[in-house]
């Protein structure tokens, strides 16, 4: 006697209902992390533009440097620890992470004065927290210095540093900001924890393997 019982299983047409759903799934995770690094790559050019023009503006209000300013003490009573080490000489003394326990060199007065005079927000006291350095999209230090010592880009004047900015958003910012070239025009990069700059050695410009990162530093 044949047997009526039929072995159960998907058909063709809900197999590809399922993976027409998986597609589109996959589809809007990419199309959402793209959304994401566009964000990141608008936030790291707002930042230089942003810290360029309250520079400026402090300038403009002060004629001073902010972080260098003679009269910044005085102006918002800051205390011994806001006293610049040599103060009106055009120069913010310190390297742009310069993190000395108990010191505040003038790379980081810069980011108080600013503070202080509400071109950029942050705490205005106490000094161990008006005097931190903000940080990017990445959770990375943003930090400022008359350029970089030995380590130099050859950018003169006052340059806007950004850390651990991934490859490809790196890329993005120096085509939109400047010439997508690490080692000319007024973006540069240097690779990773190293502090020699890309065309120093080799001439290498950015590599994108989705693992490198980049130190960004502008001069303004």
């Amino acid at each position: 006697m044949q047997s009526k019982h039929r072995q159960s299983g998907f058909t063709l047409v809900e197999i590809a209902i399922v993976l027409v759903i998986i597609g589109l799934l996959l589809g809007g995770i990419l199309k959402g992390q793209e959304m994401i690094t566009q964000a990141r790559i608008k936030n790291v050019i707002n930042d230089f533009n942003g810290i360029t023009a309250a520079y400026f503006s402090y300038q403009d209000r002060y004629r001073a440097i902010p972080g260098d300013d003679a009269g910044a003490n005085a102006r918002w009573t800051l205390g011994a620890a806001g006293v610049p080490s040599s103060p009106g000489n055009g120069i913010l003394d310190g390297v742009w992470n310069d993190a000395t326990a108990g010191v505040e060199p003038e790379t980081r007065l810069f980011w108080w004065n600013l503070r202080s005079a509400g071109f950029i927000a942050g705490p205005t006291a106490p000094a161990s927290q008006a005097s931190n350095q903000p940080t990017n999209a990445f959770g990375s230090l943003i930090g400022a210095a008359t350029g970089l010592g030995a380590n130099t880009l050859s950018l003169s004047g006052l340059i806007i540093c950004s850390s651990g900015i991934p490859d490809k958003v790196a890329i993005a910012v120096d085509t939109q900001m400047d010439d997508q070239n690490a080692n000319t025009g007024s973006l540069r990069a240097i690779f990773g924890g190293s502090t020699t700059p890309l065309g120093v050695l080799s001439g290498a410009n950015y590599v994108e393997t989705g693992s490198n990162q980049y130190l960004l530093c502008r001069g303004v």
